[in-house]
C-alpha cells in the first residue's frame, strides 16, 4: 500500500443488528500501544509478521496472512516487526454480534486466525470499503453483509485447522455420526472413546461447533426431521413420532409444543405446501 486510507461513520440504526463504522488500509510499520477501543474491530495482516497482546488472549506471534478480532474497552497492542506489515481494519458493532460471541464465532480468548484463503477476505474488505465510500442506506447494509460473510469465513477457517493426533477424528465427523445416529440412545463414554477423546472433550468440542451439548443437538436433529415429514408427507402423528424416535406420540407432542410454541398439528397446517 502506498497511503494510509481511513473512513469514519457516525453509527445509524444497524442494519440487522450490525453496523459497520469505519474502514481502512495502511502498510504499518509502528505498532499500537496499550489502546482501548469503544467498538468492536478486525484487522487483516495481508502480509509481514509481528505481535498481538491482549488482557484475555495474552501475547501471540503474527504472521501474515492472519486475522484477528478487538474487543470494546479492552487494553490491546499490535503491530509489526522492522518490517513493516499491510494490513485492512474495520469497526463495527450492534446487536448481532452477541450471536457472533454466543456461536463462538469470535472468540476473546482466540481472536488469532492465520488464513489459508486470503483472496476472499481481502475481496470482502474492498466491498466494505467501497460501501463506506457510497454511503447510503443500501451500501451501509452492503457493509454489514459483508462484515458479517468475513465473521463466517474465517470461523469456517478456523474450525477447518488439521486436528493433532490427540484430538482425535475430524469434528465435522463426529457431527455426522450424531446426526446419523439422532433416533438412537447415545451412550457419551462409548462414543467418545471410538472418536479417541474423553466425553468431557467430546462434549465441550461439539458444544463449540454446534452450540448445544450432544444429546441436545440429537433432539433438534431429531425435531427437524419431525417438521419435514409433518410437511412432506400425509404420515400420522403418531407414526412421525415413531419415526423419529418417540415411543410415546403424546410425549413427543408435548415436547414438540415446548420447542416450537404450537402443536404437530397446527405446524403442518401452518407449513403444508399443499
Amino acid at each position: 500500500m502506498k497511503s494510509t486510507e481511513a473512513i469514519y461513520r457516525s453509527p445509524l440504526a444497524a442494519a440487522g443488528g450490525l453496523a459497520v463504522t469505519g474502514s481502512g488500509r495502511q502498510h504499518s510499520m509502528h505498532a499500537v500501544k496499550a489502546r482501548k477501543l469503544p467498538s468492536y474491530a478486525v484487522v487483516l495482516v495481508e502480509n509481514g509478521q509481528g505481535f498481538l497482546e491482549a488482557d484475555a488472549g495474552g501475547r501471540r506471534s503474527v504472521k501474515g496472512p492472519a486475522l484477528f478480532w478487538l474487543f470494546p474497552n479492552r487494553q490491546h497492542s499490535y503491530g509489526p516487526d522492522s518490517d513493516g506489515w499491510s494490513e485492512r481494519w474495520a469497526l463495527f458493532e450492534g446487536s448481532l454480534v452477541r450471536d457472533f460471541l454466543r456461536l463462538r464465532l469470535i472468540s476473546e480468548q482466540n481472536p488469532l486466525t492465520i488464513l489459508r484463503n486470503l483472496d476472499g477476505v481481502q475481496r470482502l474488505f474492498s466491498n466494505i470499503h467501497g460501501d463506506l465510500i457510497e454511503d447510503s442506506n443500501l451500501s451501509r447494509a452492503a457493509a454489514a453483509s459483508a462484515l458479517h460473510q468475513i465473521v463466517i469465513l474465517v470461523a469456517r477457517q478456523a474450525s477447518q485447522t488439521a486436528p493433532t493426533p490427540q484430538e482425535g477424528a475430524d469434528i465435522g465427523e463426529i457431527i455426522e455420526a450424531l446426526r446419523k445416529r439422532a433416533t438412537q440412545s447415545l451412550d457419551m463414554a462409548a462414543f467418545a472413546a471410538e472418536h479417541g477423546m474423553s466425553p468431557a472433550t467430546l462434549r465441550r468440542k461439539i458444544t463449540a461447533e454446534v452450540g448445544l451439548p450432544p444429546k441436545s443437538f440429537q433432539l433438534r436433529v431429531r425435531m427437524d426431521h419431525a417438521k419435514e415429514l409433518l410437511t412432506m408427507t400425509d404420515d400420522k402423528i403418531e407414526v412421525i413420532a415413531s419415526r423419529v424416535g418417540f415411543d410415546d406420540p403424546f410425549y413427543f407432542s408435548r415436547l414438540f409444543h415446548e420447542r416450537e410454541n404450537c402443536t404437530p398439528r397446527e405446524f403442518r397446517t401452518r407449513y403444508r405446501r399443499s
